[in-house]
């Protein structure tokens, strides 16, 4: 049977809350709850003559796991409808999903422009790994579309973004650079992770593909991993017969249900990570040698004013600028009981990093400190930077 047949068409009535909960009945399942976990590598056929269709379109039949998983179609429509999209493509990670869109959008020869403060892997693989293809990237201030239209040249055929970033959380006018790409003839991608489909839906304002890292809000746990592509079949039907069926880096059935899991629960999380994020940012903003929150819910936050038009509502990933040496810093960090130090975010956990400074003409450059607020009570993690902070004064 084909994927069309099996699924109901979704209802654009829905509010987010009800995408991620509600099941449509389905009597192929016995009623059960939730999306059963189809742990298989293949579907077989009654007869050739259904085994040869799926054969020749494997992409709209259930054939074999590589190409559709029951499991994986079921998160895929699910994360469409919240970004509003017509089709999605689940990936084994965020990196999977922005590799296989990128390469879906440029030839050799190629132009491409990024934003400067990109995800670090994001900009290793257009800086350099796609530099053997002969396709060139200008990293620019995202912040200035001046900057960006600078940077246009005769060859340029995508615009990837990251709004906001996931360090220095700066954010780009994402409808004027949707307008701008449509005018030269470029495709758009923006890495939406920070926002998540919850409080940001590119593709609304003129953005052709949006792609997340599952791994972080969706999964919401810090035990999985995965990647999505969000956008129009068409696009989407293009990055599946090509970067999608070629390259493989499919997500497995057993990962798509832990997704699943995560993303029934993702607009309550979000909300209350936002209300802890909002408070403990207010708490670092009142400290002398902080100079500056980056935090988009801020009033102080420079981007203030776009954030409220193009976001509804902010994550608990920021970061903050310190005039403090950074051993003392690191120092602070260490000593902070309810904070994990390490990579990645999006889970039920507080984590802080301490970002190594680059070199500098200045004497004492502000030290970039980054926090992803979790599911603690704020009250406790306040205390717990207050005390490190006293501490470190003794």
């Amino acid at each position: 049977m084909s994927i069309e047949k099996q699924q109901s068409a979704p209802c654009n009535t829905w509010d987010k809350q009800t995408i991620v909960v509600h099941d449509c009945h389905d009597e192929r399942h016995y009623g059960a709850v939730t999306m059963p976990l189809y742990q298989n590598s293949l579907f077989t056929f009654p007869c050739h003559e259904e085994f040869y269709e799926a054969l020749d379109s494997p992409l709209h039949y259930h054939l074999y796991s590589r190409g559709n998983n029951p499991s994986v179609n079921e998160l895929e429509r699910r994360l469409a409808m919240l970004e509003g999209g017509e089709a999605a493509r689940c990936f084994a990670s965020g990196m999977a999903a922005i590799s296989a869109s990128i390469m879906s959008a440029v030839k050799a020869g190629d132009h491409v422009i990024c934003v400067e403060s990109v995800y670090g892997p994001t900009r290793q693989f257009l800086s350099s790994y796609l530099l053997r293809f002969g396709i060139e990237t200008t990293f620019v201030d995202g912040a200035s579309m001046a900057s960006i239209e600078a940077a246009v040249r005769p060859n340029t055929t995508l615009l990837f973004l990251e709004s906001p970033t996931s360090m220095t959380i700066r954010l780009q006018d994402l409808r004027a650079c949707g307008e701008l790409a449509q005018r030269i003839g470029a495709t758009t991608i923006i890495d939406n992770t920070w926002a998540t489909p919850i409080y940001q839906n590119p593709l609304a304002l003129g953005i052709d593909l949006v792609v997340h890292s599952l791994t972080k809000y969706v999964g919401g746990h810090s035990d999985i991993m995965g990647g999505v592509i969000i956008g129009s079949k068409e696009r989407l039907e293009r990055i599946g017969q090509e970067e999608f069926l070629l390259y493989g880096g499919i997500m497995t059935p057993q990962t798509a249900c832990m997704a699943m899991r995560g993303l029934r629960t993702l607009p309550l999380r979000m909300e209350r990570l936002g209300q802890n994020g909002r408070q403990v940012a207010a708490y670092l903003e009142q400290l002398p040698f902080v100079k500056r929150v980056n935090h988009p819910g801020l009033p102080s936050y420079p981007q203030y004013e776009l954030a409220q038009r193009q976001m509804s509502g902010c994550g608990s990933l920021f970061s903050f600028e310190a005039a403090l040496p950074v051993e003392q810093l690191q120092a602070w960090a260490d000593r902070l009981e309810f904070f994990r130090i390490g990579v990645s975010w999006g889970g039920y956990e507080s984590l802080v990093q301490v970002v190594r400074p680059e070199a500098s003409d200045e004497s004492e450059p502000l030290v970039l400190v980054r926090l992803y607020v979790g599911l603690e009570d704020p009250n406790l993690l306040i205390g717990d930077m207050s005390r490190s902070f006293q501490a470190l004064e003794q």
